[in-house]
């Protein structure tokens, strides 16, 4: 395991990020929700892997866990630098994975879930939330957010970023051609029948792209944030398929704790 060193020169869009989260609470409101949702998919008791913990939020919110956070880019509250396709962990050594706007920037998906599925301990849990293209959302992301929707990736191949991707390159696409294309999640499915899909849920409305996320601006303060996330738990089956700005995803490893 290796420990970040305290001293260590943060990646530019890990600094811009924990500049824009310090200043914004609506910010901070959002994305305890999606903490909290992951949080709450957790089996109680266990050891727990974030992959992707790069941003260090996570400590505000899961603090009650046993948690060990992973990411590419070394921070002074990384636990292990690692690639998430390769973890430097036990088989079977991990009771639930928790993941925050990271199987986007995967590279190579089936291989990470040749690691998911090493690493869970039966009856594990994987607990992903990333973005969704919906109608409404995907222009949002296309017009206001630098990273790319090209929906017609093929998530079950590697992507072509290069040699030297960049930890920050993505295709904000893939996770909803994975798991909500049949195609695509028939192919994970056969390919992965260790790993059971137990919910695909379509969440997030209204304070996400109200807040700006990681971006300078805001339109709404904590407060309000926090009133629209009320709100939006009641409309999410309604209005899910038509604007839904995230994917929650729980993938389950076959078998008995």
């Amino acid at each position: 395991m290796t420990a970040a060193p305290a001293a260590e020169i943060l990646h530019p869009g890990v600094a811009i990020a924990a500049r824009n989260w310090s200043r914004k609470a609506s910010l901070r409101a959002v994305y305890g929700s999606y903490y909290s949702a992951m949080a709450a998919r957790v089996r109680k008791g266990g050891r727990v892997l974030e992959i992707g913990a790069g941003s260090g939020h996570s400590r505000h919110f899961l603090s009650n866990l046993d948690l060990v956070r992973l990411d590419i880019l070394p921070a002074p509250w990384i636990d292990i630098v690692a690639d998430a396709h390769e973890v430097p962990l036990g088989d079977e050594s991990i009771d639930a994975i928790v993941m925050l706007d990271v199987v986007h920037h995967l590279a190579d998906l089936p291989k990470f879930f040749q690691e998911v599925e090493r690493l869970l301990r039966p009856a594990g849990r994987c607990i992903m939330i990333d973005p969704a293209i919906t109608p409404v959302s995907g222009i949002f992301f296309r017009s206001f957010h630098a990273e790319p929707v090209d929906m017609r990736a093929n998530p079950m191949v590697r992507q072509e970023y290069g040699q030297n991707k960049d930890p920050f390159e993505s295709n904000q696409a893939l996770p909803t051609l994975l798991f909500k294309q049949g195609n695509h999640r028939r192919e994970f499915e056969r390919r992965f029948p260790g790993l059971r899909i137990a919910e695909v849920r379509q969440m997030s409305l209204f304070a996400y792209p109200m807040c700006g996320g990681f971006q300078d601006w805001s339109l709404i303060s904590g407060p309000v944030a926090r009133g629209l996330l009320k709100l939006e738990s009641a409309l999410e089956p309604l209005l899910g398929p038509l604007m839904a700005f995230r994917l929650l995803v729980t993938v389950e490893k076959v078998g008995r704790r």
